[in-house]
């Protein structure tokens, strides 16, 4: 292990990783670094935005949880009595977390920050002794992959060094085809893994629409008229799920989940694969990233840089 992360450690704008090397040099910390505790809390209302909601969903999966975003949370800050705390997800902790760490402090209930950033602007609404910083890599901005995964495998348990073994030989095995070929990739995971399917979505959205489509559902979820409109050039991407309906024989893949997988192994395996699907498209997101986050500069009125150091 080493080289993903010694690549994560020096590339440039003009040598942006894709994203299957940023989840092997994620594992590769993760597997030397000891992760912080999350917060014992059985009935928590839990905050976050985008991808951080959906990484949220899996990390406090085993709770009694109500989970809320950037445009629904203040209706819940009404209802004390139902949480033994608020906790705030996100990566950066800035952005929408900042007065969301406001509006609960201005509501009175006791609030955990969960981070990347040891500085993060949200973290003066909350008590240092409530903040949780988790390690991180040095990646492209959006690509929340050390980010969302550290926190993931603190809930789960699951261990760092097996998911990126079981990566770099089963499933570069099973991926051994001309992904370039397709124009809809749809995932399908298993049904304990629906946060995942979320974090596979949102990850399409910021790396390839519209030029390249993506869907991911649960194996139970795609049954719901997701595929009344067939297309020959739509691959289906099963992970570990028994996938014998959906698409043309052909454009079926089943890529195997390790024994006893959990849902960092999930989306570890999924991003993987988002990466190897980036390597076969022209560089969409290497060209339009740096221009982007100048226009999510001004939106948020923070200094956000392509690169998250």
């Amino acid at each position: 292990m080493g080289s993903a992360r010694d690549t994560l450690a020096t590339f440039t704008l003009g040598t942006l990783p894709n994203l299957d090397v940023v989840v092997l040099g994620a594992l590769e910390l993760f597997a030397a670094t000891e992760l912080p505790p999350l917060p014992h809390l059985s009935r928590p209302l839990v905050l976050g935005s985008a991808g951080a909601l959906a990484a949220a969903r899996a990390v406090f999966a085993d709770k009694a949880a109500v989970f809320a975003d950037e445009s629904s949370y203040q209706k819940w800050l009404t209802h004390t009595d139902m949480f033994d705390g608020v906790v705030i997800l996100s990566a950066s902790g800035g952005k929408h977390a900042i007065e969301m760490a406001q509006a609960v402090a201005e509501a009175g209930m006791t609030s955990y920050l969960l981070t990347n950033n040891p500085t993060a602007a949200a973290a003066k609404f909350v008590s240092p002794e409530h903040i949780v910083v988790f390690p991180k890599n040095r990646e492209p901005y959006t690509n929340n992959t050390s980010t969302y995964l550290g926190m993931i495998l603190a809930a789960s348990g699951e261990s760092a060094t097996e998911i990126y073994e079981h990566i770099t030989t089963k499933v570069d095995q099973a991926l051994l085809r001309d992904f370039s070929c397709y124009s809809t990739y749809t995932f399908v995971v298993p049904k304990a893994f629906g946060p995942v399917a979320q974090l596979i979505r949102i990850k399409f959205e910021e790396m390839f629409e519209p030029m390249v489509h993506g869907r991911a559902y649960t194996e139970e979820e795609i049954k719901h008229a997701k595929t009344v409109i067939e297309s020959g050039d739509e691959i289906f991407i099963s992970l570990d799920c028994d996938n014998v309906c959906h698409g043309c024989s052909k454009n079926r893949l089943c890529v195997p989940m390790p024994a006893h997988a959990g849902p960092a192994a999930a989306m570890a395996m999924g991003y993987y694969i988002v990466g190897k699907v980036q390597a076969a498209h022209p560089p969409y997101f290497k060209n339009n990233i740096e221009r982007y986050a100048k226009q999510a500069s001004d939106m948020f009125g923070q200094d956000i840089n392509p690169i998250v150091e």
